[in-house]
């Protein structure tokens, strides 16, 4: 059987790769202009692996081992965890809307810099646009409180 530092040590590394993807991705969709489909297919391939990396050991290692361990640490640290994941969600209320927006006016295959986002989404646009950088931006800062409360937990637990 494998031990559980061990687990525990593939859990920190995934979940620690999963940042430099994420930064990757906003780095890219902020600096490229214009959103192309291409664009955005090479943003979702970051960020979409820096999720997996994420989800994928909170879902089949972290979760089944929170109620055994669910007090102090472990408690502020799924806290943070689930209110990353709830802001994510916030924010994809938003991209849905814009993503709709624009594929019903082509924008990702003939984009026109003519054509203005508030003018394809009507007065909504500027409400989905805060969605979404309202969740980017909530899901990044309780991931990193999560990560730091994780790597507490990982040092504490392992290695000290």
């Amino acid at each position: 059987m494998v031990s559980d530092a061990l687990i525990a040590s593939v859990v920190f590394v995934s979940v620690s790769c999963s940042f430099p993807c994420f930064l990757y991705g906003a780095y890219y969709i902020i600096e490229t202009e214009p959103v192309t489909w291409g664009v955005l297919v090479h943003h979702l391939k970051f960020v979409g692996t820096g999720l997996v990396l994420t989800t994928v050991p909170m879902l089949f290692w972290m979760a089944p081992r929170l109620p055994d361990q669910l007090g102090g640490l472990s408690a502020v640290h799924a806290y943070l965890g689930l209110q990353a994941y709830a802001l994510l969600l916030f924010g994809g209320t938003g991209i849905v809307r814009i993503f709709r927006a624009k594929r019903r006016h082509d924008l990702y295959n003939d984009y026109d810099q003519d054509v203005l986002m508030d003018e394809i989404g009507g007065e909504q646009m500027d409400h989905w646009r805060s969605r979404l950088r309202i969740g980017v931006f909530g899901y990044v800062i309780f991931w990193m409180l999560a990560y730091v409360v994780g790597a507490a937990r990982y040092v504490l637990r392992y290695v000290v």
